[in-house]
């Protein structure tokens, strides 16, 4: 009996073995899967952006980008928008920030940049409280756990006492985007960002009926086409810029600030830029987190 317990130890062990180096050898083929996908991207973006003639003004804006906690190359475009129009408060809003760590506004935090956003998941606001809890503390950031609709837009943003010349607006909530920039009329951001749904080509102006109660069920029903943001900009006194390469986001300026600075003509057929989603998956460098800093 003591010695079949002690082959049935010794094969318990072996088995245990063999399982953590197949755990081992996951992480590794995982890790190596992730470099191949990187590489993949990285030449992908070398071939048909950076070397890509139809990006070579130097008034387009897509050269520019680059990713910090952005989902794309927005954080890029962002400051080589506010390096040729300038700041003045360095106050952003952003609604549909998810958790945190992947939006137009959480890089901003790190250049000294002051803000408030606004998110409806109670989930994403308690990761957001503990992953940002020194900038909320010093009241740098606020957080509004809240959903936002045309009714109750403004209201939220007087809540947090906004600005009403704030540098930048970005929204992205998967569904009345369109509806509640219109709705928003008290406030004159400098530079708005929109999600777009690439979906519709250029000459299509589409969005969806306005729902207080939508909420994105990750299909394409979903936002606004760029022609119909091109035509909302137009009317609210904002001219777009330029799209992000990956085909998210929409970047409008306000009239009075555009002069020579960007690419002419401000419309969707000349800044459209079709879904490249998979884009959005590079993971290359360390895990995005957010802590305590300096900056010197």
């Amino acid at each position: 009996m003591f010695n079949f317990l002690k082959k049935f130890s010794t094969r318990i062990q072996t088995i245990q073995n063999d399982l953590k180096q197949i755990q081992s050898t996951n992480r590794s083929l995982l890790a190596t899967q992730s470099s191949l996908k990187n590489l993949m991207i990285e030449d992908y973006l070398n071939n048909h952006l950076k070397n890509n003639p139809k990006y070579n003004d130097p008034k387009k804006l897509n050269q520019y980008e680059f990713k910090a906690y952005s989902q794309g190359g927005e954080d890029g475009i962002i400051h080589e928008i506010f390096r040729r129009i300038g700041t003045t408060n360095q106050y952003f809003v952003e609604f549909g920030v998810g958790f945190g760590l992947e939006n137009n506004s959480a890089f901003l935090l790190t250049l000294g940049w002051q803000g408030l956003w606004i998110e409806g998941s109670d989930k994403y606001c308690k990761q957001i409280k503990e992953k940002f809890g020194s900038v909320i503390e010093n009241r740098q950031l606020t957080l509004i756990n809240n959903f936002v609709d045309a009714d109750n837009i403004e209201a939220l943003f007087k809540q947090a006492s906004v600005p009403q010349e704030l540098d930048l607006l970005s929204i992205d909530i998967d569904g009345n985007d369109y509806w509640i920039w219109k709705a928003i009329n008290s406030y004159r951001p400098r530079v708005v960002i929109m999600e777009y749904n690439a979906v519709y080509p250029p000459h299509v102006s589409w969005t969806i009926q306005y729902n207080p109660n939508h909420r994105w069920d990750y299909s394409n029903y979903m936002g606004a086409s760029l022609l119909a943001l091109e035509k909302l900009g137009t009317l609210k006194g904002y001219k777009l810029v330029g799209c992000s390469f990956t085909g998210v986001n929409a970047f409008f300026v306000r009239d009075d600030l555009v002069n020579e600075h960007f690419l002419a003509p401000y419309t969707a057929e000349n800044h459209y830029e079709p879904a490249r989603y998979f884009l959005c998956e590079q993971t290359a460098g360390h895990p995005r987190s957010f802590g305590k800093f300096d900056s010197p």
